[in-house]
């Protein structure tokens, strides 16, 4: 697999996934990955994008539920 960025090889590894949002703040600690072995830039695999995309629209409804408490 090559880096689309820099062409450089892409490895398969584990990084970090940060998200920073209104709110709340997200790290996921050693999320499966392709990282380029030049620019480092990250690819997850699909898999790790779908259960990601479900945590974050989960953590969107719990805070809007507290943000909702909080104001009552």
């Amino acid at each position: 697999m090559e880096c689309h960025f820099c062409s450089g090889e892409m490895k398969k590894g584990k990084t970090t996934y940060t998200l920073n949002r209104s709110g709340y703040h997200l790290l996921i600690d050693d999320v499966p990955a392709w990282i380029c072995s030049q620019c480092n830039e990250v690819y997850f695999e699909e898999s790790a994008v779908d259960s990601i995309q479900n945590i974050i629209k989960s953590l969107d409804t719990q805070v809007n539920r507290v943000r909702e408490a909080a104001t009552a």
